[in-house]
């Protein structure tokens, strides 16, 4: 086991320091004269998906150009674990104070950075004059970056789980005071890294105030804290959605999920765990909530085995809430698979744009609460007839088309799919598909429907007017 981070030794902290200042004297290609006048990061570890809220007072030095552009710096590591990036720019005061949304996108000068840190760029809209300063606030989510320590615990124990991070902000400016604000579920903080000044006050750990942080300073940090949170993890999700014009939209989910949590060794007693429910078993889980559409209706959960009776649905005029229970409990390493399904009335979906083209307004993500989907797949299946299907989702994801077949098809339905990793509850927003409809073709199923039936009298009338008796020859 490793030493207590809580004692570190002198040599140790500055080893520390030299180390950041070896990464400080590489500097990144900043706009002219941007500079962090503050910055404060506060860090929500309370539950399995880490939150970071970054606000930067940023200023434009006098006689510098126009800035357009603010960069973000992020480690290699932050970047395969980032599921989404934010930004708003405060405008007005007090009251009157409003925050603008930002464009994020990842910059063209990471070939520049040391130590292989990426850049983002937060595009200001009005450029920032020089001798003027500006306040961002910025959201971004970091997913599977906890690290259980011990890996396995048996059902008694507790969880705990590593952190680690930078105490200073790594930005490619420089930062005149910054403080970082770290939050734990519980009070219970094995070690962590003291990096003075460093203060703990019940479950919050303070970093800072540090003034005067170089270009691309970093000090390393690690905080080992108790997180017994569900560490819900949905490895795989397919969402169907069929859209038919005759006033209905049925959605299917197929879920693989998994606890992703310290693994779970020993034998599972459930008497324990029925007979101790505060102390055995307290990282697992046993019940998920689903937050879904309001006027839900013809709602099932299911599995392989058949239909699962242990759900609630709360229904309501804003929202509808599903609580469903596994058939058993989940302890870390354990995996479930099941499925949700429901209908939805069309025209609380289904809108004409003003250039006549039709359009559904759908919601993206995952309605489980407080979980991670690694791997989202979005099926819009669109009636039959459709044409030239036109997706819009706010943010980046893979996109093709296919043809689904469902009864009574004659050409199959258009259904555009929808791909995206690393998917957390930001991702939940609403996102458009566009097509075009003739509406002749809602005639087709019942002509069919028609014509089956008049060939089936036909048939008959015919066979009763058949003489199918053999006569004997005259």
């Amino acid at each position: 086991m490793p030493p207590s981070l809580q004692t570190l030794t002198i040599p140790t902290l500055l080893l520390l320091i030299l180390t950041a200042s070896a990464v400080s004297c590489s500097s990144l290609p900043p706009e002219d004269g941007i500079r962090v006048v503050s910055a404060e990061k506060r860090i929500d570890l309370t539950g399995s998906i880490v939150k970071v809220y970054l606000t930067l007072k940023v200023e434009n030095a006098p006689g510098a150009s126009d800035a357009s552009r603010v960069l973000l710096a992020f480690t290699p590591t932050e970047v395969k674990q980032l599921a989404i990036l934010k930004a708003t720019r405060a405008e007005g005061k007090r009251k009157k104070k409003t925050y603008v949304p930002l464009s994020v996108e990842a910059s063209d000068l990471d070939t520049t950075t040391p130590n292989g840190a990426h850049l983002y760029s937060v595009l200001l809209g009005a450029p920032l004059k020089p001798g003027e300063a500006t306040t961002l606030e910025v959201l971004y989510v970091l997913t599977h970056s906890l690290e259980p320590f011990p890996a396995e615990i048996s059902q008694s124990e507790s969880q705990l789980v590593y952190f680690r991070y930078s105490a200073v902000l790594l930005s490619p400016y420089h930062v005149l005071e910054q403080a970082t604000y770290i939050k734990t579920p519980s009070n219970r903080i094995e070690s962590f890294t003291r990096v003075d000044p460093t203060s703990r006050a019940g479950t919050e750990v303070k970093y800072g105030t540090y003034k005067d942080q170089a270009p691309n300073s970093y000090l390393p940090i690690l905080v080992h804290y108790e997180n017994n949170r569900p560490f819900a993890v949905v490895e795989e999700l397919v969402r169907k959605v069929e859209i038919s014009h005759w006033g209905n939209v049925q959605i299917t989910e197929h879920y693989k999920l998994k606890h992703g949590g310290a693994r779970h060794k020993g034998v599972f007693s459930r008497l324990e765990y029925q007979s101790r429910p505060s102390i055995s078993g307290a990282s697992s889980f046993k019940n998920l909530l689903a937050r879904l559409p309001p006027r839900v209706h013809s709602v099932y959960y299911r599995d392989e085995i058949g239909n699962i009776s242990t759900s609630h649905l709360r229904t309501g005029s804003q929202k509808s809430e599903l609580e469903i229970e596994p058939r058993y409990p989940l302890f870390g390493g354990w995996h479930c698979t099941f499925t949700i399904g429901y209908g939805l009335p069309l025209q609380d979906f289904l809108f004409e744009s003003d250039d006549g083209q039709r359009y559904v307004n759908l919601t993206f993500g995952c309605p489980l609460l407080d979980t991670v989907v690694d791997d989202l797949t979005i099926k819009v299946v669109l009636p039959e007839g459709s044409k030239n299907p036109q997706p819009v989702v706010p943010f980046v994801t893979e996109k093709h088309l296919e043809t689904s077949y469902s009864y009574l098809d004659v050409v199959g339905r258009t259904t555009v799919v929808l791909k995206k990793k690393n998917v957390v509850g930001e991702h939940n927003v609403p996102f458009q598909v566009y097509y075009e409809f003739n509406p002749i073709f809602m005639l087709a199923e019942p002509l069919m429907l028609i014509s089956a039936a008049l060939l089936f009298f036909v048939a008959c009338i015919a066979y009763l007017h058949m003489d199918l008796s053999i006569g004997k020859s005259s």
